[in-house]
């Protein structure tokens, strides 16, 4: 198979994905969302806040901060639309790490 072809494939592929249930309720709720400017823009800054404090690589306190993280944003986290949104997007987010996962395993390659 050509290097053409694998592009191809990879282009269907990806059709495949933007046509499941899981993405189409993503976007969904995605566009719900932006419907309330400050809303989504609350819920980026949530995502952004949440993303950074996983990624930190001082590991000393992480439990307390992802406690108070949580504690912060517990009622934010109750609003429906929020709550939508959230589960929509980690339900994509981990189809597509099945999918990255699948893909490292098959194929044999080394670092």
């Amino acid at each position: 198979m050509s290097d053409k072809e694998i592009i191809e494939a990879a282009k269907q592929f990806a059709d495949t994905i933007m046509t499941s249930d899981t993405y189409k309720e993503y976007l969904y709720q995605r566009e719900k969302i932006k419907r309330q400017p400050e809303l989504y823009e609350k819920v980026n800054e949530y995502r952004q806040r949440n993303f950074d404090l996983q990624n930190e690589t001082d590991s000393d306190d992480i439990f307390e901060r992802m406690e108070a993280f949580e504690k912060e944003y517990e009622k934010f986290r109750e609003d429906p639309f929020v709550d939508s949104f959230l589960r929509a997007e980690l339900a994509f987010c981990r189809m597509m790490q099945e999918v990255y996962v699948l893909l490292a395993e098959e194929i044999d390659f080394e670092l």
